[in-house]
């Protein structure tokens, strides 16, 4: 059910505490509470819950610990823990008086993400909106864009061959004893110490000797495939829990790492994909392909996030320029007059009245249009932040879902982060100005 909205009662509590009463009402936390539209933040994400059953927790609450979890780069557990003894996070959040114990169940966090996916887009728009209101941003900064991909890695260990038929190998075994299975060996001994050999062989690149593992390990995940298969064959119930954990097996069992096409690089993760960016200490990524907008110029309050989406399959970034344009224009209401993009974007299918330049090109670049577009590498250090400073550097949501909210997210946390930034420097220039006002300069002569 909808969640309910919380008014302030503006009244004293005679065991509690106002928080109005005991922060800084010009701290920047207080100041972009007071920015932020909540109330249409509420409606965007009211189309997520039925009209029936239990409220759910209150928008405000929620979505102002979301913003805060990605705004100081922080796991579920901590931003609950900071919150119990933080009245401006409190406060951030809609507290009216001073609470000593967090009020809802730490998981309620990932349910209420979870809940809310395909309206994510609300809160990035929303932090566009309060850089325009505090003046970091103006509405002609976001009519030339620059636009770029990354890798937004998944939590998992690296993959190799002799990880995954160990892996495969425990998870299938495991299973089979819980559910009264009877197998004929389990290999999980044999299994982990051909496993850790393979390891050392190649190690010490001794490759015949680790090819000679890793049939070991094949061979044995194969036969318990077809022992539990055999076991299992007259029993739906069972054919039903096997039947998720066999195919990922099956899939391991025969893929091999020359293999070209979709391949499975881990079991608890199976969307993540392996990505080549070029980069000489990194050849290869495992995780999501990440689109990026940012404003071409430096803003007032700093090089801003337009758009953050999440690309599954890892496609061409030249094929996904079109739809990141458009999604774009939607989200900030402005159409776009000018992208810079990198050599990878050779071949686009963006349409033709929009300009698209390419790093190194050279006709067509003259004056302001090369001035641009030397600034186009500007959106490096913009990734760098989003990953080193927020959580794009090591996505721990699951699936697909999971991927694209962290995106986002991380896009809002970084927004959020430079308006805080601006806030406070709008502060800081606020009470010099006060202070040369209320004590002018000394009339008397300095000492010679």
């Amino acid at each position: 059910m909808r969640p309910e909205k919380r008014e302030w009662t503006g009244e004293q509590d005679l065991f509690r505490a106002r928080l109005d009463q005991i922060i800084n009402m010009r701290h920047e936390l207080v100041r972009l509470a007071g920015t932020i539209d909540w109330d249409w933040i509420d409606g965007e994400v009211s189309g997520c819950f039925s009209n029936e059953g239990r409220p759910g927790l209150l928008t405000r609450f929620m979505v102002g610990l979301l913003l805060l979890k990605y705004i100081y780069g922080l796991s579920d557990e901590e931003v609950c823990a900071r919150w119990e003894f933080d009245p401006y996070w409190q406060y951030f959040t809609g507290e009216e008086f001073f609470a000593h114990a967090f009020p809802h169940e730490r998981s309620g966090l990932s349910h209420w993400r979870k809940r809310i996916g395909g309206k994510l887009e609300a809160p990035l728009a929303e932090s566009l909106r309060v850089a325009h209101a505090t003046g970091a941003l103006k509405p002609e900064d976001m009519a030339r864009v620059t636009v770029d991909t990354t890798v937004q890695p998944k939590n998992v260990t690296h993959p190799t061959d002799a990880k995954l038929m160990l892996t495969a190998i425990e998870k299938l075994g495991a299973l089979a004893k819980v559910n009264g299975v009877g197998l004929r060996q389990s290999y999980a001994r044999l299994a982990k110490r051909a496993a850790l050999m393979a390891g050392r062989y190649i190690h010490a690149k001794q490759f015949k000797r680790a090819t000679r593992e890793l049939k070991f390990l094949r061979t044995r995940l194969g036969r318990l495939i077809r022992d539990i298969t055999r076991k299992i064959g007259d029993n739906e119930v069972l054919q039903k829990l096997f039947s998720v954990l066999l195919s990922k097996a099956i899939r391991i069992r025969w893929q091999n790492h020359n293999q070209r096409g979709p391949k499975l690089y881990s079991w608890h993760a199976p969307e993540t994909e392996c990505i080549g960016k070029g980069k000489a200490h990194k050849p290869y990524e495992f995780g999501t392909k990440v689109s990026i907008a940012t404003t071409n110029r430096r803003c007032k309050g700093g090089q801003f996030v337009l758009h953050a989406k999440a690309l599954a399959g890892n496609p061409f970034d030249g094929h996904t320029l079109a739809g990141v344009i458009e999604e774009t224009q939607a989200l900030t209401g402005r159409d776009i007059e000018l992208i810079y993009v990198d050599k990878g974007y050779r071949g686009h299918k963006a349409s033709k009245p929009l300009g698209v330049f390419i790093s190194g090109q050279k006709r067509g670049v003259h004056g302001t249009i090369k001035r641009e577009l030397k600034r186009r590498s500007a959106i490096e250090p913009v990734i760098g932040h989003l990953k080193s400073d927020g959580h794009l550097g090591r996505n721990y949501l699951k699936g697909r879902q999971g991927d694209h909210a962290n995106a986002i997210l991380s896009a809002v946390g970084y927004n959020l982060r430079l308006i805080l930034r601006w806030l406070r420097l709008l502060l800081r220039m606020l009470l010099i100005a006060i202070r040369d006002v209320s004590s002018p300069p000394s009339t008397l002569m300095q000492a010679s």
